[in-house]
């Protein structure tokens, strides 16, 4: 057995530490809101058994979406790296529900700091959570279902950075990074748009369910994440599974209904209003995409309408309980054929390999549904809004969102690849990702006969990424 060193045990210690630490921590009892009164005797607060219903329903079903995106990722990978990406995604889910508890929620809303970030100490180890008076803007139910909630949106974040640095990162650097990329990327944005003492939440900014906090982050972290790791050896690699790609889909799109209308923190019809703004420009984007290809000689494909209706849903996050159902349609068209041109010239006359266009869909996707936001929002800017119209105020929130993010993120990956190095070896990454880094083997769906795949098989292989 090889002798352990230090950076292999690092990650246990640091949770024997924390866990060992939850054991002195007194837990709060649940908030009473009879026992919040106005002067005349009546409650200041009032939960509302609707409400509270659909949002842990919400909480469940944007939860679906990380396993989803497993699924929608690792069938579009090689062979080899199938698993090494599914779980990239999916620890994820271990990492940040850990990591929230601790300090995250309380960097995301705690007591604002100069509108930038919370205070770590506002509700550390979910201090005053269970105990606490319900949210600002989410009085209907209680504070630590809003806190759940949020954590579902915090989880996937970093899950979709693995698409841009798939089959050629360490196990180990990427858990690093999420940890990183959680406290000092995620939550001082989710703090300014989300705070209401946040800046960009101050300046009138319009993100209803994540364009800046998850989707432009997600999609410039990747874009920093493919330039640092530089190209994998080799980038002809066909599709391992395409049906897990279109099981994906069905689960993102199902997920991305509480991940929307959930974002109403509330049974309402502003929820209403979000859910069919979501169903609508998924939709118009999945066709987009795939006619856009016919239209330009390609074949109709399941991978394209995949992937086109996730742009869609990505375009409408920010903008979902703001715009008219009709104008979903043209959000969702747009982000399509602008996310589909900008891969399309990535990956053919440019040197960076971003694998499953993750900044093309997610950055750019989220960088469209922000500007179109502020076209056609029926929503004014408030009193504290930088100007009278909202498309300015979009603009310069998505800049903050896009400069910050990608200028942190390149920082966190130069760094991380100083302390561990990101990359794996030649070897490995000829070996694949699943075996060098995990020990396992991916084999359903494949032609796997003693071991090898058959030279036909391969062959078949080249001809159709030739014809793509």
């Amino acid at each position: 057995m090889a002798k352990l060193t230090a950076k292999q045990v690092a990650p246990f210690l640091v949770l024997t530490a924390v866990a060992i630490f939850a054991l002195f921590i007194t837990p709060g009892s649940a908030f009473d809101p009879s026992t919040v009164t106005n002067a005349d005797g009546t409650p200041v607060y009032t939960y509302d058994s609707g409400d509270i219903a659909w949002m842990l329903a919400s909480c469940a079903f944007v939860f679906l979406m990380t396993p989803a995106l497993a699924f929608f990722y690792g069938g579009m990978v090689g062979r080899k790296n199938v698993l090494s990406t599914m779980i990239k995604s999916t620890v994820s889910a271990g990492i940040i529900s850990v990591l929230w508890i601790v300090v995250l929620f309380s960097l995301c809303f705690g007591e604002s700091i100069g509108g930038f970030i919370g205070n770590p100490t506002t509700f550390f180890f979910f201090k005053d959570v269970m105990n606490g008076a319900p949210w600002s803007g989410a009085s209907t139910v209680p504070l630590p279902l809003f806190a759940f909630f949020q954590l579902m949106f915090a989880i996937i974040t970093p899950g979709l950075v693995v698409g841009a640095v798939a089959e050629r990162i360490r196990f180990s650097s990427y858990t690093l990074f999420i940890v990183l990329f959680g406290v000092l990327v995620y939550a001082p944005l989710a703090h300014m748009a989300w705070h209401p003492e946040g800046l960009m939440f101050q300046w009138g900014v319009q993100d209803f369910a994540g364009g800046t906090v998850v989707h432009i982050s997600a999609g410039m972290a990747a874009l920093a994440g493919a330039i640092v790791l530089k190209s994998r050896k080799s980038k002809i690699t066909a599709p391992a599974n395409i049906p897990y790609v279109l099981i994906g889909t069905g689960l993102l799109w199902f997920g991305w209904f509480g991940f929307n209308a959930g974002s109403a923190v509330g049974a309402s019809p502003l929820a209403v209003y979000a859910f069919g703004t979501t169903n609508t420009a998924a939709g118009a984007a999945g066709l987009a995409w795939m006619f856009f290809d016919v239209a330009r000689g390609k074949k109709p494909s399941v991978l394209g309408f995949c992937i086109g209706a996730v742009v869609g849903l990505v375009a409408i996050t920010p903008a979902a309980g703001f715009v008219g159902i009709p104008q979903a349609i043209f959000i969702g068209f747009a982000a399509a054929i602008i996310s589909n041109y900008v891969a399309e010239f990535l990956k053919h006359k440019t040197k960076l390999d971003d694998p499953l266009d993750v900044f093309a869909c997610h950055g750019l996707g989220g960088i469209t549904g922000m500007l179109l936001t502020g076209v056609f929002s029926m929503v004014t800017p408030g009193e504290t809004a930088l100007f009278k119209t909202q498309f300015p105020i979009q603009l310069v929130g998505m800049v903050v969102a896009v400069a910050y993010s990608f200028t942190v993120s390149f920082i966190l990956f130069k760094l991380i690849n100083y302390i561990l190095p990101m990359r794996v070896t030649s070897e490995e990454e000829a070996a694949g990702l699943d075996a060098s880094q995990h020990n396992e083997k991916y084999t359903q769906g494949t032609l796997l006969v003693n071991g090898t795949i058959p030279p036909e098989l391969l062959q078949k292989e080249a001809e159709i990424l030739e014809e793509v």
